[in-house]
């Protein structure tokens, strides 16, 4: 509009209220520019100012989450590098004093090995009595008009196997011979033993074929089961009173998963601290580089301002 202000042909231009026009809205759209241009300048500078004080509160966030995530990694390592250790001292030094030794209480070695041996002892015993029932009495063949119950009470047929007994009298372990039942199968091949029985004069008398009673047939599968829990169970449990067991489960951790853990867990802590120190490093130059930046914003404004002072001065 500036330009077409100017143009004419000849000696004739455009009319002076047009030209006045043109100038009015040429000085209106300066204003609306200017006033454009400083509240654009200004929705930059809120913008700006809050975006880096979000930025910098985030970064210093994730710094500091970094941080802590590393601070309990670091912690993790070392509990678990202190545990390893603890616990390869007490596998190590079984009757030494040890710090693992003060929370896991153990029974003393010459307590628990004289207990497994009565326990021995009485699966023995147990197993004996059974046995010299069968042979003395259920299998044998008393006169039934010389012996009374509970010796003789009419039993009869084939004669029933006896009970295998896992130890020797010195207490020793000891292999099953030929027909002896073993603690699995003795109820299932004594049951085919048991007779009918009918009451005489308050005692149980077979009354068909077999070598045992109903009674009898229970009292020596209860004993059975009695003999059976001592032998597989007791040796376990004493296993477990004197920390053999523990022992070998914290032995066998200590080598299998503590070196790897205790590998994994630096390289966890490295890595989360070069993160960290990175991140913080960041936000450190990010935080130089936007206050150059607005030194440079405000030195330049200040230069437009002074600008047109100095122009009127020289002119």
């Amino acid at each position: 509009m500036a330009g077409a202000k100017k143009v004419g042909v000849g000696h004739i231009f455009l009319p002076n209220d047009l030209q006045i026009k043109i100038d009015n809205i040429i000085t209106k759209l300066n204003i609306s520019a200017a006033e454009l241009s400083s509240k654009t300048s200004e929705s930059f500078k809120n913008i700006d100012e809050v975006l880096n004080t979000v930025l910098v509160i985030l970064g210093w966030i994730l710094v500091t989450c970094t941080f802590i995530t590393s601070g309990v990694f670091l912690l993790v390592h070392n509990v678990v590098g202190d545990t390893c250790v603890a616990m390869d001292e007490w596998v190590a030094r079984q009757h030494t004093h040890t710090a693992l030794g003060d929370l896991i209480p153990c029974v003393n070695a010459a307590t628990a090995n004289e207990s497994l041996s009565r326990s021995k002892e009485v699966t023995f015993e147990l197993i004996q009595v059974v046995n010299e029932v069968i042979l003395n009495v259920s299998n044998a063949n008393f006169p039934s008009r010389i012996f009374n119950p509970p010796l003789s009470y009419n039993q009869s047929g084939p004669p029933m196997p006896i009970l295998c007994n896992p130890y020797k009298p010195d207490l020793t372990d000891r292999k099953c011979r030929p027909g002896e039942v073993n603690f699995d199968d003795a109820s299932t091949v004594w049951k085919r033993f048991v007779c009918n029985t009918k009451v005489v004069a308050g005692n149980e008398i077979c009354s068909s074929v077999g070598r045992i009673t109903p009674s009898m047939f229970n009292e020596m599968t209860g004993a059975t089961n009695m003999s059976q829990g001592l032998y597989l169970y007791v040796p376990f449990l004493f296993k477990i009173a004197d920390c053999t067991v523990a022992r070998e489960t914290l032995g066998s951790i200590s080598s299998d998963y503590c070196p790897g853990v205790e590998l994994h867990s630096k390289t966890i802590v490295l890595g989360l601290v070069v993160v960290s120190t990175t991140m913080m490093l960041s936000i450190i130059f990010w935080m130089i580089l936007a206050k150059q930046r607005k030194h440079r914003r405000y030195s330049k404004k200040y230069t437009n301002q002074e600008g047109p002072l100095m122009a009127g001065y020289k002119l």
